[in-house]
């Protein structure tokens, strides 16, 4: 006699333990499937998935994706590289191997297996653009050889080797392209915008904006970012991509200081450094593809996602206080 379990769909995440890659184990495990999650805990935290470790359908493995990884799932989304210029370029040759060797071996995986597979890239493909705002089909204005190449170019790289799988292979493949994204589980040190005035407006200590502060980024808030993912995870099998996921709304470094400052109340003022090599001035998406094929675009208010991450970086503080 036939025995008739419910079959659930075994998934793994590459950088599960980061700010990313937790949310999304979390939001599979929520939509009941069974979640492998890989870490080499360099910028991801246990302290991201705590609260996932009793779940039957979660299990945790460390492992090094520039290393190959053998075992059977359904489904890969592969988020594994650092994301923050602090972090990606303290050792910026793993940062490219981990990209484009992770890449390969993750691909090899999903070609034995027969695995769809996404693939988390970047809007740092398109350097500092000349197009703007970003459409996909832009290629971009990246300096190979300087500071941020690291990632730059090993995110593009990881974007050719799954096109190449896709031809070469028949390989099912997915490439999001994520603009600035933020929330709850963000580094508290990882150098990024948000989290660095958020940091010092909740420390009374300076805010520091790069240049004049007049350069643009569109921030979104991470449950929309991972519903994006989702959506193109499940999506028909030709759209390949690249699609673009974040928001449109863009907004100066000024504006996002005076708006943390206001929401915080804070006594920090505004002080100006000198701008980082190859630091791009204006960055906004397009996503007509992803409304038009996804039908996704992002609901969270910037104030009202700011308010919630403030709230997590308090936690946080209070905790470290004690």
């Amino acid at each position: 006699m036939a025995l008739n379990y419910p079959m659930r769909e075994r998934v793994l995440v590459t950088g599960g333990a980061g700010f990313l890659g937790s949310h999304l184990c979390e939001r599979l495990l929520a939509n009941g499937h069974d979640v492998l999650c890989v870490d080499n805990f360099f910028t991801g935290t246990k302290d991201n998935i705590a609260h996932l470790l009793a779940n039957p359908y979660f299990e945790l493995l460390r492992h090094d994706v520039t290393f190959p990884l053998y075992l059977e799932v359904d489904e890969i989304y592969n988020l594994a590289c650092p994301a923050s210029p602090i972090h990606y370029q303290f050792d910026p040759v793993q940062t490219t191997k981990t990209s484009v060797h992770g890449a390969i071996n993750m691909l090899g995986l999903a070609k034995r297996v027969k695995a769809k597979i996404l693939q988390a890239s970047t809007s740092e493909v398109y350097g500092d653009p000349t197009v703007h705002p970003q459409p996909e089909h832009y290629w971009g204005n990246v300096n190979p050889i300087g500071q941020r190449a690291c990632y730059d170019e090993g995110k593009r790289c990881a974007e050719t080797l799954f096109f190449d799988y896709r031809r070469q292979h028949g390989l099912v493949v997915k490439v999001a392209r994520i603009f600035n994204t933020y929330g709850p589980r963000m580094h508290p040190n990882d150098g990024r915008v948000v989290s660095n005035f958020i940091m010092q407006a909740l420390e009374n200590r300076p805010i520091t904006l790069y240049g004049e502060g007049t350069q643009t980024r569109s921030f979104c808030y991470v449950d929309d970012l991972i519903d994006g993912l989702l959506r193109l995870m499940n999506s028909a099998d030709d759209l390949a991509g690249p699609v673009n996921l974040g928001n449109p709304r863009e907004c100066t470094m000024i504006e996002l200081a005076q708006a943390i400052l206001d929401l915080t109340g804070s006594r920090s003022v505004l002080v100006h450094a000198p701008l980082p090599p190859d630091d791009p001035q204006q960055r906004r998406p397009d996503i007509a593809l992803a409304r038009e094929r996804l039908d996704w675009e992002p609901r969270m208010p910037l104030h009202e996602g700011l308010q919630t991450t403030i709230a997590y970086f308090e936690q946080l503080l209070r905790r470290r206080s004690r």
